[in-house]
């Protein structure tokens, strides 16, 4: 997916080609630093981003996508499929560390990003995606409620961030066509 544009791109990706490894662990540090980023809450060192990114695309349950801006990696969505021991929640996709770097928000990509990921799980036979974000990410929340994200439940200790803890938002979304 390509928005010329904006010099936008959205990519799902099964093995990292030059140079893309160090831009999205460049990416990643930069959005941690800002707050921003997924779990993490300062940057871990580089080679535990690597072999974190490198996992992601070991693991065949996970789907990564990336986003590029202005041909650089800045952005991030994982689509992980349910293990196939959970034939309960065979239906429910979920989206995990999706993320905009600082430099490149403002401009679409975290929309592309998630737009990729709700098609992959509909043209995967998934009727539902889950996602889960922290209260302080004002920017997420309101994507993904404009979006069409139900919320249906908080974590009051979501994370703790700054000895504090901080509360956590769990929402849903139907993607079956023929509702």
């Amino acid at each position: 997916m390509i928005n010329k544009s904006k010099k936008l791109s959205v990519n799902l990706i099964k093995k990292f080609s030059a140079g893309e490894l160090q831009e999205l662990c460049k990416a990643t540090e930069e959005a941690i630093e800002k707050g921003i980023g997924f779990s993490w809450i300062k940057p871990p060192p580089r080679q535990n981003l690597e072999n974190y990114w490198k996992g992601v695309l070991a693991m065949p349950q996970r789907n990564l996508f990336i986003g590029s801006f202005e041909g650089a990696v800045a952005a991030s969505l994982q689509l992980v499929f349910p293990n196939k021991s959970n034939e309960a929640s065979s239906f429910s996709a979920s989206i995990d560390t999706h993320f905009v770097s600082p430099w490149a928000r403002g401009h679409g990509l975290a929309r592309m990003l998630l737009e990729a990921g709700e098609e992959l799980a509909y043209k995967s036979g998934f009727s539902q995606v889950l996602l889960e974000v922290r209260k302080t990410q004002d920017r997420a929340i309101s994507l993904y409620e404009n979006a069409g994200y139900v919320r249906w439940g908080t974590l009051p200790a979501y994370h703790i961030v700054k000895e504090k803890a901080v509360p956590g938002f769990f929402y849903h979304k139907r993607i079956d066509r023929n509702k």
